[in-house]
């Protein structure tokens, strides 16, 4: 399996706006935003060289989280498929597909098409997923999540893999003698496992290509990384893995407005400064967000990160 990015650089990416709309992290103009505002965003983004885009994944939210969660999630494959065809570099990340909440022959034909649409750009991040109510109207095991999970993302392997008829044989799943074309354009679609609980630690460490935490605070991360290159050795697992990061809300320069405490504000230099230590901490790629009062503004922001801060995160 070959890495992503290039190692020793750190690269960078970012979670779309729009398509998901959690009060936790959405800004107030993205409610009023169209898909012209995000094909604005995805754009700038691909221009500016950022890594990849990210969407997020939730097929119905109950009406007990809906104010604190909203019902805004756009789905990831119809949304990434759009960006396929509007950007060129860029690769396409699903953070995360919740993809124990489906047959993993759906799962596979819906993003080996994606693979093989958008010329081998796509990322597949998955996650075990937390609605209760989300699994049982789908008739899906929520209380073992995490055990479908894994057997999820053994299936998978083999059905994203280069054969027309893929075989498996499982607890839950088994299939054989059932082709499904067209095949991904990468020969390996990398895998990388969102969460920071034990079992998703170790699910990174010995099903994943590379690591996506939920957060972590910066102290909390050498000690995880260490752990997932302690299972990998333990398992006999020679391949790269890469392991990312979520950053702090950022503002390039210095903001007219209050952009909340716990962002990071300032000149390129100082940002910069800052974002490097998280390669110094173990991690290849951070995944950064930026606050912003409408679409022009966060696009302005995207570009004056790829052109000022970006050049000076691996000097």
């Amino acid at each position: 399996m070959a890495r992503v990015f290039t190692e020793g650089r750190l690269a960078y990416g970012m979670q779309l706006p729009i398509q998901s709309q959690s009060t936790l992290y959405a800004e107030a103009w993205e409610a009023a935003a169209t898909v012209v505002d995000l094909a604005e965003v995805a754009g700038a983004a691909d221009r500016a060289g950022f890594g990849y885009l990210a969407t997020c994944d939730h097929v119905a939210i109950p009406r007990r989280l809906a104010g604190a969660m909203s019902t805004v999630w756009y789905d990831p494959v119809a949304t990434l498929a759009y960006l396929a065809g509007i950007t060129e570099h860029v690769r396409l990340l699903s953070h995360v597909a919740i993809v124990g909440l489906r047959h993993p022959l759906i799962t596979a034909k819906q993003y080996a098409t994606l693979d093989h649409l958008s010329g081998g750009r796509l990322i597949l991040g998955v996650g075990a997923g937390h609605v209760a109510e989300e699994f049982e109207v789908l008739g899906a095991d929520f209380a073992r999540r995490g055990v479908v999970l894994d057997e999820t993302l053994d299936a998978l392997r083999a059905a994203l893999g280069r054969e027309e008829y893929p075989e498996f044989e499982g607890e839950r799943f088994s299939f054989k003698d059932l082709g499904q074309l067209p095949r991904p354009a990468q020969a390996r679609i990398p895998v990388w496992v969102g969460g920071s609980s034990p079992a998703a630690v170790r699910r990174a460490a010995v099903r994943g290509d590379g690591w996506l935490p939920q957060g972590d605070p910066r102290g909390e991360l050498p000690a995880r990384i260490a752990r997932i290159r302690q299972l990998r050795e333990a398992a006999g697992i020679t391949e790269p893995v890469e392991f990312g990061t979520i950053t702090e809300a950022l503002y390039v320069g210095e903001p007219a407005w209050a952009t909340g405490r716990r962002t990071l504000t300032g000149k390129a230099e100082a940002l910069a400064e800052s974002l490097r230590e998280y390669a110094a901490l173990g991690v290849d790629q951070i995944q950064v967000r930026f606050r912003s009062r409408d679409r022009a503004e966060l696009t302005d922001q995207i570009t004056a990160f790829g052109a000022e801060v970006a050049p000076l995160l691996n000097d």
